[in-house]
């Protein structure tokens, strides 16, 4: 069976917009055990998020579905951003040109973590084009915390994804032909890392001019939630 629609059929099995409790987590992360089938939940789940992520222009709006369909925050929590200062990088050659600025354009970089209740789940290097936005917007993005995506929202804007990593790979590479170890104890907890999933992409506005580039992280928190209640 292709591994895409093994997912897929898995997610739905779950019905993964209801299995965690109603309650808001500790903000301690949960811990899952290692065992075969957590490993292809915990697979599940973030191919699930990255399609959500693929399929529309905002990765905010993405994880404000995520953080209440998953219960990571009190129910009708919003996805805030905490600007990150002191850490400038210069865009270089290559965003210049996926930005197509001209020689002598100013381009903007803005670095935040985005948020749910006590749990960041992503985080975001942006390049843009202040000339490109209005200065309601440029003032905005200056000085508050609010996320890119909800400033520019009035540019009816598109995102194209350059490309999309799994940064963590559950499974082994033989799990679809061959059975995978179980774990050693019921308690092993499976380890996590840092960072899953990756996306860059370039935003632009409804002209089809490009006015930002954004690489984001999406870290271990996307999955600080019980595990799926499986047999």
């Amino acid at each position: 069976m292709p591994r895409r629609v093994l997912i897929a059929g898995l997610a739905a099995a779950l019905n993964l917009t209801g299995i965690v409790h109603a309650s808001a987590l500790a903000p301690d992360r949960p811990t899952w055990p290692d065992t075969p089938v957590t490993r292809l939940a915990a697979l599940a789940l973030i191919e699930t998020l990255n399609a959500d992520l693929l399929a529309g222009p905002s990765a905010t709006l993405a994880l404000d579905r995520w953080c209440n369909s998953h219960a990571l925050a009190p129910a009708g929590s919003k996805i805030t951003a905490e600007r990150v200062t002191g850490q400038d990088k210069l865009a270089d050659a290559e965003i210049r040109k996926r930005l197509e600025a001209a020689p002598d354009e100013a381009v903007a970089y803005r670095r935040v973590r985005l948020t749910c209740g006590t749990r960041v789940l992503s985080e975001a290097d942006n390049w843009y084009l202040p000339a490109r936005l209005t200065d309601d917007m440029n003032r905005t993005l200056e000085t508050t915390n609010t996320s890119f995506g909800r400033v520019v929202a009035p540019l009816g804007f598109t995102r194209t994804t350059l490309d999309a990593t799994l940064l963590w790979q559950p499974l082994p590479d033989t799990w679809a032909t061959q059975p995978m170890a179980p774990a050693t104890s019921a308690t092993t907890p499976l380890t996590i890392p840092d960072f899953l999933l990756r996306h860059r992409a370039v935003l632009k506005r409804a002209d089809g001019r490009p006015f930002s580039l954004v690489v984001e992280s999406y870290t271990a928190d996307i999955l600080a939630f019980p595990p799926p209640p499986l047999p």
